[in-house]
């Protein structure tokens, strides 16, 4: 399976500092009476400072596993890991103090009000208590931090839950599926929130996600994994025009006939209502040559952009049941 790298382009700004790099990392799970499980396999990735990072790929890709790697949670069996050009999990004492993570769902008392929760992290953490207002701020909550937590929305929990993850100020945020199990609402607060702190740059974001939408909409980059190996990475500007998907969309009066014209000189054609979408297209100009010889007349002609949807399924070849999700 080929792996779109890209280093650089047009869209790309001057190289900066990596905040993560993972070297040929591996890492399978036992099971009693079955054969190991490969989680990462031979992962290869870099992110650099600034922005947000997305981690792309079906459940059991192998992000998480990739994080709690990271994280110092679980050990890889080979590989190099390095966060802030440190080894890990040799030298992550040295390092966490610049990361922020949510992992799982945050865990609060949930009779206490969210500034009472967070004002108990700061002071086990050694957080000046100003922190916990700026966090309060930064995640829209501070007029509702009075309220008890147990009657917080699932999305004002979850920004909780990154408001905690903020209170060190880290250089690195990391965070781990953070819309799952939320309702559209809650996922648009949630991304709002993420693409915010991205447009600050005062701290690197990355974002594990299953849903294509998500990260389309809030990474400046991403790492797309299948089967826990990368197959493509870059800005994601870069990684869609590298997916080489070509359709254009299609007006011509007699849309019937021009139909049939564009499949007798061997278009791949699919009907969309009073327009085509001819697929796979190298070059516009051949479709216009095709139709004007056989006396056709073109009212539109429009390339469709591709999506992290069709790149995905055209570089991994994964069926309709493992793809990602489009987020609402």
């Amino acid at each position: 399976m080929a792996v779109i790298d890209i280093a650089t382009s047009v869209c790309q700004s001057v190289p900066t500092m990596a905040v993560i790099e993972v070297v040929q990392a591996h890492k399978s799970y036992r099971r009693a009476r079955k054969l190991p499980t490969m989680a990462v396999d031979g992962l290869d990735l870099l992110v650099e400072q600034g922005g947000v990072h997305g981690f792309l790929g079906p459940n059991g890709s192998g992000k998480t596993t990739t994080i709690r790697m990271l994280l110092g949670l679980v050990r890889p069996d080979s590989g190099e890991l390095r966060i802030f050009d440190k080894a890990v999990p040799e030298y992550l004492p040295q390092v966490i103090a610049g990361v922020g993570a949510l992992v799982e769902t945050p865990l609060f008392y949930p009779r206490f009000s969210g500034r009472l929760n967070l004002t108990l992290l700061a002071d086990v953490a050694g957080v000046p208590a100003a922190r916990v207002e700026e966090c309060l701020e930064l995640v829209d909550l501070r007029d509702r931090a009075a309220d008890r937590y147990k009657g917080y929305s699932l999305g004002m929990k979850q920004r909780l839950g990154i408001a905690a993850a903020l209170l060190k100020n880290p250089r690195l945020l990391i965070l781990d599926e953070p819309t799952n199990g939320l309702d559209p609402a809650g996922i648009r607060e949630v991304r709002e929130l993420i693409r915010r702190l991205g447009r600050e740059g005062r701290t690197t974001v990355c974002l594990s996600s299953h849903l294509l939408g998500e990260v389309q909409q809030v990474c400046d980059s991403v790492t797309i994994l299948s089967h826990g190996r990368r197959v493509a990475s870059g800005r994601v500007c870069e990684v869609l025009s590298a997916g080489g998907i070509a359709d254009v969309r299609l007006r011509v009066p007699e849309h019937v006939r021009g139909g049939e014209v564009l499949v007798a000189a061997g278009f791949s054609v699919t009907d969309a209502g009073d327009t085509w979408l001819v697929h796979d297209v190298p070059d516009a100009a051949a479709i216009t040559r095709v139709l004007a010889d056989a006396g056709h007349f073109v009212r539109e002609l429009t390339p469709v952009a591709p999506d992290l949807e069709s790149v995905f399924l055209q570089l991994t070849g994964d069926g309709p049941d493992e793809k990602p999700e489009v987020a609402p």
